[in-house]
């Protein structure tokens, strides 16, 4: 029996994913890998049907932290300024980046259960001039997809451009680039693309990086875009994770692209969230207040997260656990990853036995 995942990734691979990381070994400087690297741009920029002349999808080795990281420290000009939202951890983590590098910033916050607070927002662009909004689209904190038609008509309005954390949205949920004032949106291959840890990318307007300067080395998306421009790359990458994405991603085309992903996840998450109001399981958020990848669920009296994680730990599910101050009151389910009829029929049956008694 193999374990499914059901946390915010990594997540269970397919067997043709896994099999792509036995494809032979390979120089990161010779010209398959320059081909390899292009082919990814190609896929990537296919998702949502971005234009190449304006939008590039620059590739890291690392996590969606470092993508994010990137694309903070290579878009926030030096002249400017970054407003940072947070209700949940990782807008917290953008903010514990722009500290370390000493980036001006501002940072408005609202309750982790709580949606953006778009009149805190705009009282900070109207005390202040903002180049950048930067903005986790889903918080895996809580499972909250953020909506960003309204942040984005308060950028529109403040002449200032939003920077996503889709880390865990890109693939499953809908991106407006263009009608957003996107600069920037950081991503990852081993979420909702269903690839390997180890890979990320910043999906950049090209124009945004014309003329920055460099914060750091390792994570300078402009000396990045150069060298992947002439089928190159100034460091070593994840040779067998960028294998992983590349079939990933063709895996993704072939079930149907983006609207097929969100709909599988859709309906996943429909399924679990049924047994479990069934079992006297309540979720944190409404059902349009979540994204389609990962809900959070209260959990109910008599039952620990500790205990609960072990009995499916032992069926062969990995549910995950809340953060902070929702460690004690929530568990977390994802939709992502290879998991089939059965597999997911078993989860089913496995959360109804083990919230019939009381876990401890």
């Amino acid at each position: 029996m193999r374990t499914i995942l059901l946390n915010p990734g990594p997540v269970t691979l397919s067997q043709r994913v896994r099999d792509a990381m036995l494809r032979p070994d390979l120089c990161h400087r010779e010209p398959e890998f320059g081909a390899l690297q292009e082919g990814l741009h190609r896929k990537l920029l296919a998702v949502y049907a971005s234009d190449p002349e304006r939008w590039a999808p620059v590739l890291l080795t690392g996590s969606g932290t470092a993508a994010v990281e990137a694309m903070l420290t290579s878009l926030v000009p030096s002249h400017g300024r970054v407003l940072i939202v947070e209700n949940g951890v990782y807008g917290e983590r953008m903010t514990q980046i722009a500290r370390a590098h000493r980036l001006p910033h501002q940072h408005v916050t609202a309750a982790w259960s709580a949606p953006i607070d778009l009149a805190a927002v705009e009282r900070a662009l109207r005390s202040a001039a903002f180049s950048h909004i930067a903005v986790v689209h889903h918080e895996t904190t809580t499972g909250r997809l953020n909506g960003l038609d309204g942040l984005a008509g308060l950028a529109r309005t403040h002449g200032a451009r939003l920077l996503i954390d889709a880390v865990s949205s890109f693939g499953a949920e809908a991106i407006r680039l263009d009608d957003w004032c996107v600069d920037g949106c950081a991503a990852t291959a081993n979420k909702c693309l269903h690839g390997v840890p180890g890979a990320a990318f910043v999906l950049v307007r090209r124009a945004a990086l014309s003329g920055t300067e460099q914060r750091t080395v390792y994570l300078d998306l402009a000396a990045h875009l150069a060298r992947q421009d002439v089928g190159s790359t100034p460091f070593t990458h994840a040779v067998q994770a960028f294998y992983a994405w590349d079939e990933a991603l063709d895996e993704f085309a072939e079930e149907g692209g983006l609207r097929a992903r969100s709909a599988l996840f859709r309906t996943r998450m429909g399924r679990i969230s049924e047994r479990l109001r069934a079992c006297g399981v309540a979720p944190l958020l409404r059902d349009d207040e979540t994204s389609c990848v990962l809900r959070s669920f209260r959990l109910p009296p008599g039952h620990g997260y500790a205990a609960l994680h072990y009995r499916l730990k032992q069926a062969g599910f990995v549910i995950y656990a809340g953060q902070g101050s929702l460690s004690d009151d929530i568990f977390r389910v994802s939709a992502m990853g290879d998991i089939g009829e059965k597999d997911l029929t078993r989860l089913l049956d496995a959360f109804s036995a083990a919230l019939a008694e009381p876990l401890g």
